[in-house]
């Protein structure tokens, strides 16, 4: 077994130097472990850019993501979304839009890698992405192959045109083709939670998606006949009972980030405080190269991706509040422990009215089984930090008082004196 495995880079070199495609059973199929033991953090093109995807754009996003903060505050991946595909070459390989990506992907990534950022790129199960453009069915090994010798980072794969597949299988060839191409590539399973992902993508791949895309809405249902794009409270709402499959290297993922792509402010505050809630990945949608403060402020605020990114690796729960799937009106209270017997606490406020709210600690246990963690306020004093704010609030031995505006959050850090 060592001497078949010793073998097998030598053979994927000389496959990628000449372009044959490398037999499935060439290796032994597992993900790469030591990627995205917190939720990862990016930019992904499609949100706001859909197909218009090309070179510039890239390069340009690239230099927003260092010059903004954004890269400092932990975002690394730059993700190239669907539509950046030109046809195979005679021997089945991949080949970018020549418009579109002039230079090719290889000078792309390096220019990427230069800045010390990460690339990603996308394709799709079947024989078509859901652009129509040629995706991997059939040329999974050639395609990681090809993905590995451009130096990528990271791959997006979707769930388009999939008739006839089994889910499971399916991503499991491409996880079993990344692992045999040779390069640690983050793998990013898409899709929608059709098929329970959560079930059986542990070992698959380092995040799965739980839903159907996400709409740049707080409360709404798109209804496209076929499919559906959902808002941001119904889709924390289908994260009822999926915690318990996450954790470090293997993530629930609720979709991309919306902020920045046209709800209000306090709407993008709430939306990024629950996805840190929900130690989810944090994949920006927006334009990076002309956002406002208050946009940049949301996606940089440190404190706040420290919820997301605590090595505990633990999902939050809610602790009150509405049950899933009623009335969009009310307050819920989520609760997330954290590394160091700290805890975060978000109070989404569902409705579009002000909400006064009131949480006397010492009437209050925090339970969670899953992490094997208790506060106990009525024993144990913590200090209150006000996350968006900024500003320390005192402890939990005054009983909380605070207003929370419409379709938004308070969000605090409970560190234990």
């Amino acid at each position: 077994m060592k001497r078949i495995l010793i073998l097998i880079p030598l053979i994927l070199l000389s496959a990628c130097a000449t372009k044959k495609p490398v037999v499935a059973s060439v290796a032994p199929g597992q993900k790469f472990n030591q990627l995205a033991l917190t939720p990862q953090m990016g930019w992904n093109s499609w949100n706001k850019f859909a197909e218009k995807v090309n070179e510039q754009l890239i390069r340009e996003t690239a230099d927003a993501m260092v010059a903004s903060g954004m890269k400092d505050a932990g975002f690394q991946y730059v993700n190239i979304d669907d539509c950046w595909q030109g046809q195979r070459d005679a021997q089945g390989f991949i080949q970018p839009d020549p418009k579109k990506f002039p230079s090719g992907m290889k000078a792309l990534a390096d220019y990427v890698h230069a800045k010390g950022l990460k690339l990603g790129i996308y394709s799709d199960v079947g024989y078509k992405t859901c652009g129509g453009r040629p995706a991997s069915r059939g040329h999974e090994f050639q395609d990681a192959q090809t993905y590995a010798r451009w130096g990528m980072d990271y791959l997006k794969y979707d769930w388009c045109n999939a008739e006839g597949l089994k889910a499971e299988g399916a991503y499991t060839t491409m996880r079993d083709a990344l692992y045999a191409a040779g390069r640690p590539i983050l793998f990013s399973l898409c899709e929608w939670g059709d098929n329970k992902p959560w079930l059986w993508a542990t070992n698959v791949g380092h995040s799965w998606r739980t839903t159907g895309d996400i709409y740049n809405c707080f409360d709404c249902k798109i209804d496209h006949k076929t499919w559906y794009q959902w808002g941001v409270l119904q889709i924390i709402d289908k994260q009822e009972g999926l915690r318990k499959y996450a954790g470090p290297g293997h993530w629930n993922d609720p979709d991309m980030l919306e902020v920045g792509n046209g709800m209000a402010v306090n709407e993008d505050r709430a939306h990024f405080s629950m996805w840190c809630m929900l130690a989810a990945p944090l994949i920006s949608g927006n334009d990076l190269r002309h956002m406002s403060k208050e946009t940049l402020g949301i996606l940089t605020n440190k404190e706040v991706i420290a919820v997301d990114q605590d090595a505990l690796g633990v999902e939050g729960f809610k602790y009150s509040g509405n049950s899933t799937n009623s009335a969009n009106d009310g307050v819920d209270i989520w609760f997330k422990p954290l590394s160091h017997d700290a805890w975060a606490m978000c109070v989404l406020n569902r409705g579009t009215n002000l909400q006064p709210v009131t949480f006397n600690w010492k009437n209050e246990t925090v339970t969670d089984d899953l992490s094997k963690r208790a506060a106990r306020f009525d024993t144990t004093t913590y200090k209150i930090r006000d996350l968006w704010a900024k500003k320390d609030l005192g402890t939990t031995t005054e009983t909380l008082t605070a207003e929370v505006p419409g379709h938004d959050v308070l969000m605090l850090r409970l560190n234990k004196m």
